[in-house]
């Protein structure tokens, strides 16, 4: 076979392969799972007689990431790893019942309006994937009014 042919055998072959790798990134963002989703904070202070049973949204899901094992054939940019953050939110606040004439009464709390897929800043996010065990009430508990 000439050496000619291959280069064009080989060409033509690896069409099909970069479509594919095109078409993976493309449906990326659409096969994400990351969403808002209804979540229930509990919040107490040591100076109020009250918890208070919050419900509100987050961001939760599964984000698309890419294996490390191809990290000499692509870019640094692209072997980042996504989780599911706020894209936007706003916040609300809330009076805790039963707080101390000298204690401020109010939290206020996050409310996930939409999410996406991106990079975790530290700065601001916290990018631990394991659940907090320490939602949940030491004092007496009264639900939102929201």
């Amino acid at each position: 076979m000439d050496p000619k042919e291959i280069s064009v055998t080989a060409a033509v072959s690896m069409h099909p392969i970069i479509l594919m790798i095109l078409f993976g990134l493309t449906v990326e963002q659409t096969t994400s799972l990351c969403a808002p989703m209804e979540y229930i904070i509990h919040v107490e202070k040591r100076e109020c007689a009250y918890c208070l049973a919050i419900n509100t949204t987050i961001c939760a899901g599964y984000c698309m990431t890419r294996d490390s094992n191809g990290k000499k054939l692509l870019l640094q940019s692209a072997l980042s790893q996504n989780v599911c953050m706020y894209k936007d939110l706003v916040y609300q606040t809330v009076r805790i019942p039963g707080c101390s004439s000298h204690t401020v009464p109010f939290y206020s709390y996050p409310v996930a309006v939409s999410c996406k897929c991106g990079k975790c800043n530290t700065d601001y996010s916290d990018c631990v994937q394991e659940a907090v065990k320490a939602n949940y009430c030491t004092k007496p508990q009264k639900p939102s009014n929201m």
